[in-house]
């Protein structure tokens, strides 16, 4: 049975939307007193609602100052993704070992879904297909720690509407990236579903760090650099 959502999940989802559409902009501020009058609950599921926000890096808890939205830096989308690198390229190996037939089916349909929403030019279907790639090959790994970690890492760029999707790149670029990770995947090839999944992840991440860089950031093109060094020293 299906448990029924609080009201913390009920502010949580609310403000969510609100910081994703812009509504609460970055760089604003707002207590948790007024955040509670506006959404017309007690300031406790508020409180418990900021407090999820902040793990999921879309605001900071300022001490008599309330709340603040965070914008995203390019130190940021820089941070995430060495962590991505870190859990997903290994799992992407994994998968190609570990993946069964319900697994691999899944894959397989889920890249063709991708190609149907980027000939259509659906933004939001695409986006939604490409949460759950990267949630496939992680659940492949048949460890749930491993998925919810991969998903909030994911969730603390694209959740503030920062994405590549129609922007510095099409969605046919994209979805031609996933093809060789999920093919790689299919042919039990654990070496190139690996370098398949880095090549994906270091483009995103470069082009994402170009985009919300400000003048006076520079997006070092080896970033990834010392991440593939130790990855390829743990695969040693």
């Amino acid at each position: 049975m299906t448990a029924r959502p609080t009201a913390t999940d009920r502010v949580f989802a609310l403000l969510r939307e609100r910081i994703v559409g812009g509504d609460l902009a970055a760089g604003s501020q707002h207590s948790i007193y007024r955040l509670a009058e506006q959404l017309e609950v007690s300031r406790t599921p508020v409180r418990e609602a900021v407090l999820r926000l902040a793990d999921l890096g879309l605001v900071e808890i300022e001490r008599n100052r309330g709340v603040r939205v965070r914008s995203v830096t390019a130190a940021d989308v820089r941070e995430v993704f060495e962590l991505r690198l870190l859990l997903e390229v290994p799992a992407a190996a994994g998968a190609a070992v570990k993946a069964d037939d319900t697994a691999r089916a899944a894959l397989a349909s889920n890249v063709e879904a991708m190609r149907a929403h980027a000939r259509t030019g659906s933004e939001a279907d695409f986006t939604a297909v490409d949460r759950d790639f990267h949630a496939l090959v992680a659940a492949a790994m048949r460890n749930p720690r491993l998925e919810a970690e991969v998903a909030r890492l994911r969730d603390s760029i694209q959740a503030r509407g920062v994405s590549t999707f129609g922007r510095s790149r099409p969605l046919s670029e994209v979805a031609g990236e996933h093809a060789p990770i999920a093919d790689a995947i299919l042919r039990a090839e654990p070496a190139e579903a690996a370098a398949a999944m880095a090549g994906h992840l270091e483009r995103t991440a470069t082009l994402l760090m170009r985009q919300v860089a400000i003048p006076g950031d520079e997006v070092d093109e080896h970033w990834a650099a010392d991440v593939r060094a130790a990855l390829g020293a743990a695969g040693e």
